[in-house]
């Protein structure tokens, strides 16, 4: 898996408007380097608990999926909630949790690497329909102040740096205990 040849420039990205186009490299470098901590790892690992009430890689892989999955639908869709398909889908992803380490398991880095690429391609498919217009529309947020569409898409990639380097740690006491 080949990175993007431009993954180190951000700016504007060839069928985006230019903010789009910004925040999408943004976006791309993020995602490039969470494939890069989990495109080697066996279920083992991926399922591996640092405590028997953490996270897992594999939790976290589906959760950043599931963050951006139920961003598509507040900003995209203007919904505040998943229908019932959506939130059967993803509801352990999200919550994480006791209901996440029952049923985030078993599953191979390529099932995560392609759920992730689902996810993204329908991110950037609905961003190609939009313009940088979207990114200012504004919508009530956290304890009722305001947010745009920016910030929400902001949050949608922070959320994963924050969880890429849960990752690192969890892979790093995994090796540890196994030595």
């Amino acid at each position: 898996m080949q990175p993007p040849e431009n993954l180190f420039l951000i700016g504007e990205r060839e069928g985006f408007s230019h903010d789009l186009g910004t925040l999408i490299g943004m976006m791309e470098y993020t995602r490039a380097t969470t494939l890069m901590e989990i495109r080697d790892l066996t279920p083992e690992q991926l399922d591996f608990l640092p405590h028997p009430d953490g996270n897992s890689i594999g939790m976290l892989a589906l959760h950043i999926a599931a963050v951006e999955a139920v961003y598509q639908i507040l900003t995209f869709e203007g919904r505040e909630e998943p229908n019932v398909e959506e939130a059967e889908r993803w509801n352990a992803a999200l919550e994480l949790g006791e209901k996440g380490r029952k049923t985030i398991r078993g599953h191979t880095a390529d099932f995560y690497i392609q759920t992730l690429a689902e996810v993204r391609e329908k991110t950037l498919a609905a961003f190609r329909e939009r313009d940088d217009a979207f990114l200012q529309i504004t919508r009530a947020w956290w304890h009722d102040r305001q947010s745009n569409n920016f910030f929400a898409w902001f949050h949608v990639f922070e959320d994963e740096l924050n969880h890429r380097g849960q990752m690192r740690l969890i892979r790093d006491r995994y090796i540890k205990q196994k030595a």
